[in-house]
């Protein structure tokens, strides 16, 4: 079965014409799984959202195409256009696939909020089950920061220098695996961090700025490490088709391996530091609200010490009328 698997991988790949802007959407392919997978979460998305509005409640129309646009856009066209065709071929393609599936869509999956969505329009019994779900000690425990960081910041590294990578471009079940690893992954690390859902595992923003941060370096370290590997990920892969029939345009392995390691250092900075603003500016907009709030509440405390002063003046100036009063008289 793997032998088998690993002919269809690399005859897919012996097929393929030069790799131009037109062959990202002249490739794609009605892949089954991520087909599936986002119908059915596109689907039930939607369903809650129609739910929502039937009954007359408000729901954002930016979470709808943070989830449906762009979260489940961009995973459907990760696993299914020109990048999925060429993920085998060429290590740069592949490596804008990995920010794609590890970063972005996690990220506008959590601002779609479907927890959220789903505690609010779910019926008694599934909802008292997701509710479980979100208290047990798994949930707990796969969502605890120091886990999930160390997990999203080394799991690469053993993507790339294990076997792992060599094996996801010989058979197709370890190559899906690895999709939904990347995304699950940055899904764990993100959705807390996100703290729109009310998911285990969030913390407070200091801790988010501090932990969004820490991946920088990690993301430059590894890029910069691939630029400067002596060998290539994958073995004798790439020098394979570039020595078969689309060698005539597949560009030196060694090149491309560069370029893919640069890839990854400035895409893995750049959506690090723009989720870094993102949080930087909810933080300073829930410091105004709370300080709106406060202010709010002393307000409020003045009011009412001013009224039960007022109050227990009241008593005084009467008596001191009806005092006035007999005298006034005399």
């Amino acid at each position: 079965m793997s032998a088998t698997a690993s002919m269809v991988v690399l005859s897919a790949s012996e097929v393929l014409p030069r790799l131009t802007p037109g062959a990202f959407f002249s490739q794609w392919s009605l892949a089954p799984v991520p087909l599936v997978v986002t119908a059915w979460a596109g689907g039930l998305y939607l369903l809650g959202v129609t739910r929502l509005h039937r009954r007359g409640d408000h729901w954002p129309v930016g979470r709808t195409v943070a989830f449906l646009g762009v979260g489940l856009g961009a995973f459907y066209v990760a696993t299914s256009s020109g990048l999925a065709a060429y993920d085998t071929t060429l290590v740069s393609v592949h490596m804008v696939q990995h920010m794609v599936l590890s970063m972005v869509a996690p990220l506008f999956l959590a601002l779609g909020a479907p927890v959220t969505l789903a505690l609010r329009t779910l019926p008694s019994s599934p909802r008292r089950w997701l509710l479980a779900l979100l208290h047990s000690r798994l949930a707990k425990v796969l969502s605890f920061p120091p886990l999930t960081f160390g997990l999203y910041v080394l799991s690469p590294w053993a993507l790339y220098f294990s076997g792992w990578y060599r094996a996801s471009l010989e058979h197709v079940w370890v190559h899906e695996a690895m999709h939904l690893h990347l995304l699950v992954v940055g899904a764990l690390f993100f959705w807390p961090l996100m703290g729109v859902d009310p998911v285990p595992g969030r913390v407070s923003y200091p801790f988010r700025v501090a932990l969004t941060v820490g991946t920088l370096p990690f993301h430059a370290f590894l890029g910069i490490t691939i630029m400067g590997q002596t060998t290539l990920l994958g073995g004798d892969w790439y020098p394979r088709l570039h020595a078969g029939p689309m060698g005539a345009w597949l560009p030196d392995p060694f090149t491309d391996q560069n370029l893919a390691g640069g890839i990854l250092w400035a895409s893995g900075d750049l959506i690090g530091l723009s989720f870094f603003v993102v949080l930087f500016a909810q933080w300073v907009r829930q410091s105004m609200a709370e300080a709106r709030r406060e202010d709010r509440r002393l307000d409020l405390q003045e009011a009412r010490e001013a009224r039960a002063a007022r109050d227990a003046q009241a008593p005084r100036d009467t008596d001191r009328e009806a005092q006035e009063q007999p005298a006034a008289r005399e």
